[in-house]
């Protein structure tokens, strides 16, 4: 397939590519920076919120998009990114996979949710969900729209694990936003990679898929093997929501302290999805390595 990628530079953007490629794809990187051109495939010069320039990339030989860029934050702007993007995809089948992700849900209690819960989007992503529908419309026109929903992703030193690395490094201790029972899904990026070309290839119209390896992870535990990647004797503490807020944003402070329990099964049972990456735990004690 020829699919072109918006976020192709990104953390995860990067290892979907690299995974396309591996499997033959052919990516088109959609790139705001003309002067930094990839090595490894063709691009495509644009803005997220030029619609005009997002129209033109998708020509009538690109077979899939798959948009992995960050949101720019403005509702309006984001839905007219959709809506040019899907405009010459409607008719034709081809493929438009959008990437949400696991904090639309909000807050689980102790049951790990599917994708059929309700969501409950923190105001980080407030107005995902109204995208995801928008997207998930498109089928109705004979696009095959699909919604990712990553966990947090960890892996080749990146995420937000690797974050809670360089505060334990500042601050001499594992930190944690919330209570010791909080819990977070979680990913490895190369799982997550590989997730994404099963979604372009295989997934059906309408399917939304959460990008989760692991249910629930301890937050406590999580910045405990911060603290031991980051040189420390695996030291946690928590970090007062107002503190966390002061130093990485309301919004953020909100997102670290939320507490989630997500199956991913679905992946698994209707795509055959194989998680085989290490866990965070391991991965983070061994000095991020994987």
């Amino acid at each position: 397939m020829k699919i072109l990628v918006l976020g192709s530079t990104g953390y995860i953007g990067s290892a979907v590519v690299q995974r396309l490629a591996a499997e033959g794809h052919q990516v088109v990187h959609f790139m705001k920076d003309a002067s930094r051109p990839p090595t490894d495939a063709t691009m495509v010069v644009g803005d997220l919120t030029d619609p005009a320039s997002l129209r033109a990339a998708v020509t009538d030989d690109i077979d899939a998009v798959i948009n992995l860029a960050t949101p720019t934050g403005d509702e309006a702007v984001d839905t007219a990114a959709v809506d040019a993007l899907t405009e010459r995809l409607r008719g034709t089948g081809r493929a438009f996979v959008y990437t949400s992700g696991v904090w639309v849900l909000g807050a689980t209690g102790d049951a790990a949710v599917d994708e059929d819960a309700p969501t409950n989007a923190i105001a980080i992503v407030g107005y995902r969900p109204r995208i995801e529908q928008r997207v998930l419309a498109t089928g109705g026109e004979a696009v095959r729209a699909v919604v990712v929903r990553p966990g947090i992703a960890y892996g080749r030193g990146g995420g937000i694990p690797a974050l809670m690395t360089g505060w334990a490094r500042e601050h001499g201790t594992g930190r944690y936003v919330g209570s010791a029972a909080t819990r977070w899904p979680m990913v490895h990026v190369d799982d997550l990679a590989d997730l994404f070309v099963l979604a372009v290839t295989k997934a059906s119209s309408g399917s939304v898929l959460h990008g989760v390896a692991h249910e629930a992870v301890p937050v406590a535990a999580l910045a405990a093997a911060a603290d031991v990647a980051a040189g420390g004797t695996g030291r946690a503490e928590p970090w007062p929501p107002e503190q966390a807020a002061e130093a990485v944003g309301v919004l953020f402070a909100e997102a670290l302290g939320l507490n989630q329990v997500v199956s991913g099964q679905r992946a698994v049972t209707e795509l055959g999805w194989r998680p085989s990456r290490p866990a965070v735990l391991t991965e983070l004690a061994g000095g991020y390595r994987g």
